[in-house]
């Protein structure tokens, strides 16, 4: 088995394989975990004797939007892959009115722009804004997130020095690697995603397949199968929970890519100007300020290319603000752009009021439930007679992650004269819910992301959270996210 696996591995590398021994290896690596891990440590071997081929200099990665030029290589066994030509395709994320690419991609002495035919070379590069989508000339799609700095050592190793990177591997450019200040990780076709902040250690997450993972220092391979995700520290791997909304993946960006081509971004900041001059504006979080917010959190790009919005990770993550209090709220709004990564746990804080207590009907919990449905919970309100909720308290009837690694609209609008919760799903009504006793909303110290540091733990990205003192009217909501929505 030993020597058929060499062979094919080979013809692999050389580009020589055929269809039918491309299914042999792939049956090969699918039944056998001793073969798999074989087969990453040749794809290593591959690439040390690639480096040390005299005069080996990286060769240029064109991008050409578009299309994928496909590349014959005649380097001998074993060198094939590392010496091979690497083309590139841009989605070419546009600003508004302008023919700029979404990312400034840059070397180390400047910022320059990717236009058509332009040439990156195997130093490194360097992302300040937006996200670029790359597939390789063995067909794997990649997806990088500002900010980041990154190069290709060769068609199939790529150095991420920090930044976001997702790739979908097909069977044909298996081996694919990243290579981490903390550890690598080896693909064996399928979709994954590598994360290595600017501090601290890398992690690693699975969505589907395999990945041969090694921290930097340890003795032995892992092996990560979807669902999977480790975080490399101190030369071991350390498992963590898989986060797949953390990462723009490949599939994501032609729908982001339209939305910006379309003057989305304009649209955006259009119905955020005249929210600012609404008289019953309570707070508007842009999340664009000078002044960060207090609390705990990471602050990374938000829904277009330079913006920013807080991610929340760790249970504790959350983030301070003191709004709207000192006096009683009969109507009240609530919205904010979200970017999920997992759900459960069992409650999720959009916003949590400080306080909740009896003393002190009204207060206001916004949250995401174990079921994965929305939640408007004032203290002291009662449920009117007939209502199909168990709990207490108004809950919505739709998901709010019909699917992951998306951003989505979340809305809910009180009206305590009329006794009613709605809530909203992407600019959609969902449900309503009637109410027996509605207490006046009160606000004041809260948090987000994170209340009782135990069970209110939000993993993900909060975008333009609105709070408005009136009641916004179906057309209202559904305008706020067809202007604020990124994907077309």
């Amino acid at each position: 088995m030993r020597a058929e696996l060499i062979l094919l591995t080979e013809a692999y590398l050389e580009g020589s394989i055929t269809p039918p021994q491309m299914q042999q290896l792939n049956a090969l690596l699918l039944a056998d975990a001793e073969s798999r891990r074989e087969f990453a440590e040749l794809l290593n071997v591959d690439s040390a004797l690639a480096s040390l081929a005299a005069g080996w200099v990286p060769e240029e990665i064109t991008v050409r939007p578009q299309k994928q030029t496909r590349w014959l290589t005649h380097s001998p066994r074993w060198i094939a892959a590392a010496a091979a030509c690497i083309s590139l395709l841009l989605a070419a994320w546009l600003w508004q009115d302008t023919h700029r690419a979404y990312a400034t991609v840059g070397k180390a002495a400047g910022v320059v722009e990717l236009a058509d035919g332009a040439s990156l070379r195997g130093e490194s590069y360097h992302i300040d804004a937006g996200s670029v989508s790359l597939i390789t000339a063995r067909g794997a799609r990649i997806a990088i997130e500002a900010p980041a700095e990154f190069r290709f050592e060769s068609a199939q190793r790529l150095h991420m020095k920090h930044g976001r990177l997702a790739a979908d591997v097909p069977p044909s450019a298996k081996g694919f690697t990243v290579i981490t200040p903390t550890g690598d990780a080896v693909d064996l076709g399928t979709r994954f995603g590598v994360d290595v902040p600017s501090s601290g250690s890398a992690e690693v997450h699975v969505f589907q397949g395999e990945v041969i993972t090694k921290a930097s220092g340890a003795r032995a391979n892992q092996s990560l199968r979807g669902g999977d995700a480790v975080t490399f520290e101190q030369g071991a791997s350390t498992a963590r929970e898989l986060r797949s909304s953390a990462f723009i993946l490949p599939d994501e960006m032609p729908g982001l890519t339209a939305g910006l081509a379309a003057g989305q971004r304009a649209q955006a900041e259009t119905a955020l100007a005249s929210l600012r001059k609404d008289p019953a504006l309570i707070a508007l979080l842009d999340f664009e300020s000078a002044e960060p917010l207090p609390g705990v959190y990471r602050m990374v790009q938000g829904r277009w290319p330079g913006s920013h919005a807080p991610e929340f990770v760790n249970v504790g993550d959350h983030l301070k603000l003191d709004v709207g209090g000192g006096r009683d709220w009969p109507q009240l709004t609530l919205a904010a752009w979200v970017r999920i990564d997992r759900l459960g746990a069992p409650y999720q804080s959009l916003l949590h009021t400080d306080g909740w207590s009896g003393n002190n009907p009204g207060q206001v919990h916004w949250i995401i439930n174990r079921d994965t449905t929305m939640r408007l919970a004032l203290i002291g309100n009662v449920l009117a007679p007939g209502s199909i909720e168990r709990q207490g308290h108004p809950d919505s009837r739709t998901p709010v992650l019909p699917e992951q690694g998306r951003w989505v609209h979340l809305a809910a609008v009180y009206d305590s004269t009329l006794g009613t919760a709605r809530f909203y799903l992407n600019g959609q009504f969902d449900s309503e819910t009637h109410l027996q006793l509605a207490h006046p909303a009160r606000l004041g110290p809260a948090q987000i992301g994170n209340w009782n540091q135990q069970d209110r733990k939000l993993s993900g990205r909060v975008d333009e959270l609105l709070l408005l003192g009136r009641a916004m009217s179906d057309a209202e909501i559904h305008a706020l996210h067809a202007a604020g929505n990124p994907y077309r």
